[in-house]
């Protein structure tokens, strides 16, 4: 099955609550005021957002009094392109000039951190590079025999310290040992308690500092792994963990989960973030970077 395939049915659950409300609203309607209120409500409880749903309706209140649109079903094409132009164009990862490629993976316990590095090490593995994975989520039990299973499926090599150790000393460790083999891309593991807890975060700006000291430049990319299930609460995680370590783009994990896949649209705008890469399954070949015109279409395909 190709990946778009594969994104119609992951976002089924999404397309259920809110393109057929959407449908439901437009199909065999006159425009109205009433009309664009009940439009409102429908994205806002999918989780598109309240600063990018009231953008979304204004922009298409003005559109069809301009373009002279009465009938309700052409709002839907119109919806659709406003919530592409909101989205932007796709960025997924570019390397920089400097070797190792180095990509800091934050987020809280559970939202399938260690599963997304297994997925980027096969990803940049299978395409000849070399991949240094480093255990810095020394607090959580089996944190480290995890990633040693990723890094044996992915072909990437790992540096590991005892449970318990000092997040910072791993991070530098694997530095060492990733430019001493020459590895092209070292992808730093890190721990994810509760992101309420201000001592996680000093960990984090830790990491961070230690691996800009050791390389300017330092890390490249710091990507952010939200599970889509948790809806708005993702927004409060990424504020709080941006705030911490400069997050430069969005992993959003398990979308094949929820019925709220509109928080893609949430995070581009209400945090000015790109999302890089959305999961819609188990398999290693089911973290894909984000399309956003792909996946406008998957969510409205019939």
């Amino acid at each position: 099955m190709g990946f778009f395939n594969k994104l119609v049915q992951g976002l089924t659950k999404t397309r259920n609550n809110l393109v057929n409300q959407i449908k439901s609203v437009l199909r065999g309607r006159k425009i109205s005021e009433e009309l664009f209120e009940e439009l409102e409500e429908v994205l806002i409880t999918a989780d598109i957002g309240v600063k990018s749903t009231l953008e979304i309706v204004e922009n298409l209140r003005e559109r069809c009094r301009e373009e002279k649109i009465q009938d309700g079903e052409e709002v839907e094409n119109l919806l659709k392109e406003e919530l592409k132009k909101l989205l932007g164009d796709g960025s997924g990862l570019k390397a920089p000039n400097a070797e190792p490629w180095v990509i800091m993976i934050v987020g809280v316990n559970g939202v399938g951190k260690t599963t997304t590095i297994g997925k980027l090490a096969a990803k940049f593995t299978s395409q000849g590079k070399k991949v240094v994975l480093a255990a810095g989520d020394t607090f959580r039990a089996a944190a480290a025999e995890q990633l040693g299973i990723w890094a044996e499926r992915s072909g990437a090599q790992l540096i590991r310290h005892a449970e318990g150790s000092d997040p910072a000393a791993v991070a530098f460790d694997a530095l060492q040992a990733a430019r001493n083999r020459k590895a092209d891309v070292l992808i730093v593991d890190t721990a994810g308690r509760l992101h309420t807890k201000s001592n996680l975060m000093d960990e984090l700006k830790k990491v961070r500092r230690v691996l800009e000291r050791e390389m300017p430049g330092a890390p490249h990319d710091v990507l952010l792994v939200i599970d889509a299930t948790t809806g708005q609460n993702g927004l409060n995680q990424a504020k709080v963990f941006g705030e911490a370590t400069g997050v430069s783009g969005i992993v959003l994990t398990k979308l094949d989960g929820t019925s709220k896949g509109g928080i893609v649209v949430a995070i581009k705008k209400e945090l000015g973030l790109p999302v890089k890469f959305i999961g819609v399954g188990e398999g290693i070949d089911d973290l894909q970077e984000f399309d956003p015109n792909e996946f406008v279409e998957a969510l409205f395909e019939d």
